[in-house]
């Protein structure tokens, strides 16, 4: 696999370097010192994966990932030393396209290894997984008076490349007296999951928690997936997890969790199917659809990753194709 790597520190270049030596497989074709010459270098030469800096002079990794997908899109792999500290614009930068992040491999002991390992495992996960969103603007919040309620009423979301935008636009436009509970499967190392959670309470009047085993879907929550396990809906009423399969792609599953509703659910629901590459959600989605279930798939214009949509789109799994900016108003038309 042909890799570029963006990075200003020369350190942290023969690292990067040294990791993919190890692996004869992959071929280092160019380093770029920041952004611009990042855009500039995939103009040049695409390469099949980009390792992607965050923090960088004159054009940083979320700049350099929009120009990137705008121009001349390929993978993307964020990869920094500090996750937790650059979270917001890690998020940033998945939502306009970059598929998964990592941090950046230390050479002290064995630590070097174990992160050299973990680098390479990222690699090859978005080898199989082979236009412009700005950042949300943090929304104020509606005083919310009552206590949620158990909720007849479910919409089920699946996200992939480009998904944290995407989401936090969609959520923005839905009110705090929502009368549905939501549910996200966002592809997402576990591990950032936390911050995005609560960079999302920024973005929406809706609750915002990470999925637990047992939650009970509410009216205007929120329920993120949590873990690599699939999460779905189990004993009709309830969230849950399963384990996944080693031999699966995606953890977790977005086509588990719409399988689910089909299977368990009992009241009304809508099936909603975001930006992302592959065709996790499309066989889900298109359970639903068969299934009475109203689905709403992501316009291509919209979308900064236009696979997981254009394979529903595909099968014929939308009732309705919109722009992400119209989804929010269809549900609340829907659930009224």
């Amino acid at each position: 696999m042909k890799i570029g790597i963006v990075n200003d520190v020369p350190m942290v270049v023969e690292i990067l370097r040294r990791a993919l030596a190890e692996h004869p497989q992959h071929q280092l074709i160019w380093v770029a010192q920041d952004g611009v010459q990042a855009a500039e270098m995939c103009a040049w030469q695409l390469p099949d994966i980009v390792l992607m800096d965050i923090v960088m002079p004159n054009a940083d990794g979320v700049e350099a990932t929009r120009r990137i997908m705008q121009k001349t899109p390929c993978p993307i792999l964020l990869v920094t030393a500090d996750i937790s500290a650059n979270a917001v614009k890690v998020y940033e930068a998945l939502g306009h396209g970059a598929l998964d992040v990592v941090t950046t491999p230390v050479m002290t002991g064995g630590n070097f290894q174990q992160g050299a390992a973990a680098l390479i495992a990222k690699i090859e996960k978005v080898a199989r997984m082979g236009k412009k969103i700005e950042a949300p603007a943090p929304v104020k919040k509606a005083a919310v008076i009552r206590e949620p309620d158990p909720s007849t009423k479910l919409v089920v979301i699946g996200a992939s490349a480009g998904g944290p935008a995407a989401l936090a636009e969609l959520l923005r436009g839905l009110p705090a007296d929502f009368p549905a509970a939501v549910v996200i499967v966002q592809h997402i190392n576990p591990a950032f999951v936390d911050g995005m959670a609560d960079w999302l309470r920024q973005q929406t009047a809706l609750r915002v928690r990470v999925a637990k085993e047992g939650d009970q879907p509410l009216s205007g929550t929120v329920f993120i997936a949590g873990t690599n396990q699939h999460l779905l809906i189990k004993n009709r009423d309830s969230l849950g997890y399963v384990q996944e399969s080693p031999n699966d792609i995606y953890h977790p599953s977005i086509d588990v969790l719409f399988h689910s509703v089909v299977q368990q659910w009992q009241g009304k629901a809508v099936g909603v199917l975001l930006t992302g590459m592959g065709r996790d959600g499309a066989l889900g989605l298109k359970a639903m659809h068969d299934n009475k279930y109203h689905t709403i798939v992501q316009d291509q214009e919209s979308s900064s990753v236009y696979g997981m949509p254009k394979a529903a789109v595909a099968l014929n799994a939308a009732t309705d194709i919109l722009p992400v900016s119209g989804i929010a108003q269809k549900l609340v038309t829907l659930f009224n």
